[in-house]
Order: structure tokens, then sequence, then C-alpha cells
């Protein structure tokens, strides 16, 4: 009699499960819609919505198909790459305190950029996102390397040592190029604070199959992380190659944590807070916890978005500042309720 009752309660967590699967992604489409309404411009919800399935030249439609939906469809896909990634970060290193920059990721694709700007001299976002992206993916193959040099194989603790060093050379590097060129620092500041202004079409067709592709490949990865969660000799025994796993998750991080980065700028607490709210919600089954913060991230992205906007008008606040004012308390709120654990 007790098999088919657990089977039953199996069947039903994830029923449940599925369902709040479901109800994520009509928030996320609710929350999508109101970044398309909302604006530093006033349009009433019925010219937009009119708009937003026949656009027809005029102001209101330019606004909404040309400068609000490409923010919003970057927001959504970098919300999902910062989620992501930082739940497959945590699930690497067994780290509830992971976030998607331990790898030097986001200090990587800030010293891309300062770069670009210092010694290139190019001004415009589209020019930034590549070597944004360059810089992410240099920073994390050398911490990789790092991590596995000599004959150990790149283990968690192996992995955050490296990335520490790596962040902390190449925060050298950024504040002494940027000390020396005032100019320079100008335009870099309006990018490293994390904003969807200005993200247009071109920005989101460089990103998305990057960001895509790790998306795939992370995805693909959550039942070898289950077993990784027990630990490596039981993922061994349980069929996992452990090698394989750590150099794909390493590389979906870096497609995902890059791009997002790229895009938007470095944005924290996004990828920190976010996996916590999932595991709260479905536990520690990494299947389910991949599939929530996909969805979860974006929504909370966009959510800080619309609310820079408001508060902010008739200009708006930048959403890696909102995002810090809403993830810290979030983060300390869920520490005090429950133990940071990742089983």
């Amino acid at each position: 009699m007790g098999a088919p009752a657990e089977s039953g309660t199996g069947r039903t967590a994830t029923t449940f499960r599925g369902l709040g699967l479901l109800l994520a992604l009509g928030a996320l489409v609710v929350v999508g819609l109101v970044s398309v309404w909302v604006g530093t411009r006033g349009i009433a919800f019925t010219d937009t919505w009119s708009a937003l399935w026949n656009p027809d030249g005029s102001q209101t439609s330019v606004i909404i198909h040309d400068y609000r939906i490409p923010r919003t469809l970057v927001g959504v896909l970098v919300g999902m790459a910062l989620g992501l990634s930082g739940a497959l970060m945590q699930a690497l290193t067994r780290n509830p305190l992971a976030d998607p920059g331990i790898l030097g990721i986001n200090l990587g694709a800030s010293a891309g950029v300062v770069v670009a700007i210092a010694f290139l001299g190019m001004g415009s976002l589209l020019g930034y996102v590549w070597f944004a992206f360059l810089g992410a993916a240099l920073a994390s193959v050398v911490v990789y390397l790092l991590g596995s040099a000599g004959r150990k194989l790149a283990t968690p603790d192996r992995l955050v040592v490296a990335g520490a060093a790596v962040t902390a050379v190449l925060y050298a590097f950024n504040s002494a190029v940027l000390l020396l060129n005032p100019k320079a620092f100008d335009q870099f500041r309006f990018w490293t604070v994390g904003s969807l202004s200005g993200r247009y079409f071109d920005v989101l067709y460089v990103v998305l199959p990057f960001i895509a592709v790790g998306l795939l490949i992370a995805l693909g990865l959550a039942p070898s992380l289950n077993a990784l969660a027990m630990g490596d000799q039981v993922g061994r025994a349980l069929g996992v190659n452990v090698g394989r796993t750590r150099v794909l998750g390493a590389l979906a991080v870096m497609l995902l944590c890059g791009g997002a980065t790229a895009a938007a700028g470095p944005i924290g607490f996004v990828g920190l807070a976010v996996p916590h709210v999932a595991r709260l919600v479905v536990g520690p089954d990494q299947r389910w916890v991949l599939a929530y913060s996909t969805l979860l991230a974006p929504i909370l992205l966009l959510g800080a978005d619309v609310i820079g906007r408001v508060i902010g008008s008739p200009g708006e606040i930048q959403v890696g500042i909102v995002t810090a004012f809403l993830g810290a308390p979030l983060f300390i709120a869920l520490c005090r309720r429950r133990k940071l654990v990742m089983l």
C-alpha cells in the first residue's frame, strides 16, 4: 500500500509544480505587457494595445515597436540568462552564495568594455557588446585553466579561488585604466550601472544565439546536476561524467552570463536571489529549479525596470540600481527564513 501512495504523492507534487510553472509563464507575459505599456511618455493602455497589434507608423506605434518592445525582449532574455546562470553556478559549486560573477565573468565583460572605450575609441553600445562578450569568454577560460592547473580536476573550490584571483586582477586593471582616462570613465559609468535603456533589436540579435545555446546546455545538464549534488563520488557511481558536466556547465555559464552582461551591463542580485526563491517553491530538484529560475528572473528584472521608470519619471532609475534595492532585502529575508543549503 505504501508504494502507490508515494507514487500518487509524487504525481501530485509534479502537477502542482507544473501548474506553478504555467502561472510563472503567465506572470511573465503580464509583466512584459506592462513593460511595453509603461514608459517615460504616458500612453493609454488601449492605445498601447492597438499599436501593439496594428502598427500604423504613428508616433505611438514607433515608440511601442522601435523602443519598448525590443527593450522588453532584451529584458526577458537577460533575465532568463541571469537566473539560469545563477542556479547553474550554485549547483556546480554546491555553494548557495554563488552568483554569475563568481568566475570573473562580470569583471571580464567590464574589462572588454574598458578596452573598447579607452584604447579603441568605441562609443556605441553595439560595439561594446562584442568586446564585453569577448572579455567574459576570456575570463571564463582563464579561470577554468587556473582551476584545472596541474593534474587535478577543476573542482568547485579551485574554480572559486581562481575566480576570486582573476576578479581581483581585472578589477585592478579596470580601475587603473579608468583613473588615468577620465573620458573613458564618463562613458563606462553609464554601462556599468546595468540598464535596459537604449537596447534595440540589433543588440538582441547579437546576444540571442549565445544565450539560446547556453540555455539549452544548462537545461540538458539538470539530471547530472541532481547526481552531483550528492558529491562527486556518488555522481560517478550513478554514471555521471563529472569532468564533462563541469566543463559544459562552465561553458553554459559563460554563454549565459557573458551574453546578459554584454547586453545590459553587470546587474546584481538577480542570479543570486532567484534560485533560492525557486528552491523555496519546488525543492532541490535541479530540473525544476532551473526551469523556475528561467521564468522568475525575467519577472524580477522587468518588474524592477518598470519600477525604475515609474519612480524616476519623467526620467528613469537604471534597472541595476533597482534590482540591488529589491534583491538585497529579498535575499536577507531568505537567509533569515531558511538555512541556505543545496539539498
